[in-house]
């Protein structure tokens, strides 16, 4: 792609690129050398470059041979241009979520296929505002690591919760990190987000051939799929403290036994001790 067909997909007219290229390229002309240097038809030259102006892409000078025109550097264009951009999505998501309807919050609507998973996620993390809690294993951290960096940056409140309890850092995780590795009798990877406590996407991937999942915006779901997440990371921190490493956290009963036999069962996990049989039986076996 050239100069001239990138401007073009960025909305300049076919003239209006060609102007701005040969003022680039030529240095300040007036309209007749930029008409005679491009082949720009003299009759529409100065229209083009009165349009270019106003995009802000072009500078005019009078001078005693008459206005020339130069180009504005490409940084200053383009930074001006993505700066325009942005903001015309901020308005256009504006009105279009005062539009949508609340008829459908309710629903629970399904996608299926593992690059249709991942494209659904990542356009939750786009959208987040102010807070993205997320759950996942390496595979699709490595997939939205650049999408989540991107809301991170724009001062999202990250919170991720590791469901393989790596041991080393994958880079693909950010935010606020928590490890709680998933039942190892699992064959099949989760991906759970919740943007804005406002929307709720949970997806099961068996490979890349069997992945489907379900989004919505019920309160109800995602206010349950937002709790069990932080009862994730609670029980995951709870279990830290008392010195439970990451890989046998998965084993929730044997290690509860273990801590009920050493004295060493946290206040939080009380409860837990007392509502699991086989705990609570005192049965034999080691973490």
């Amino acid at each position: 792609m050239d100069g001239e067909q990138a401007l073009q997909a960025l909305g300049f007219s076919e003239y209006e690129a060609r102007a701005y290229v040969g003022l680039l390229r030529f240095g300040p002309l007036n309209g007749y050398g930029l008409a005679k240097r491009t082949g720009l038809p003299r009759a529409n030259v100065y229209e083009v470059l009165s349009r270019l102006e106003e995009r802000g892409a072009v500078l005019r000078s009078a001078t005693p041979e008459g206005l020339r025109y130069r180009a504005v550097d490409p940084e200053e264009l383009l930074a001006r241009l993505r700066d325009a951009t942005h903001r015309r999505l901020e308005r256009a998501w504006a009105a279009l979520r005062r539009l949508a309807s609340a008829s459908d919050e309710g629903w629970l609507w399904n996608v299926a296929g593992y690059p249709a998973v991942l494209e659904h996620a990542r356009a939750q993390v786009e959208g987040a505002r102010g807070s993205l809690w997320i759950a996942l294993g390496p595979p699709e951290a490595a997939a939205l690591q650049e999408a989540v960096a991107r809301a991170e940056g724009r001062g999202v409140q990250v919170v991720t919760l590791c469901l393989e309890a790596c041991g080393a850092p994958c880079g693909g995780c950010h935010g606020a990190v928590h490890r709680y590795r998933v039942p190892p009798e699992r064959d099949t990877r989760w991906l759970v987000v919740v943007a804005d406590g406002e929307e709720a996407f949970a997806a099961e991937v068996a490979s890349p051939e069997r992945a489907h999942g379900v989004r919505t915006r019920n309160r109800l779901v995602v206010q349950l799929v937002a709790w069990y997440m932080r009862y994730s990371v609670a029980l995951g921190r709870a279990l830290e403290d008392a010195g439970v490493p990451p890989d046998r956290m998965a084993s929730l009963e044997k290690v509860l036994r273990r801590l009920r036999a050493e004295g060493r069962v946290p206040r939080w996990l009380a409860h837990l001790v007392r509502a699991t049989p086989a705990v609570k039986g005192g049965g034999s076996g080691n973490a």
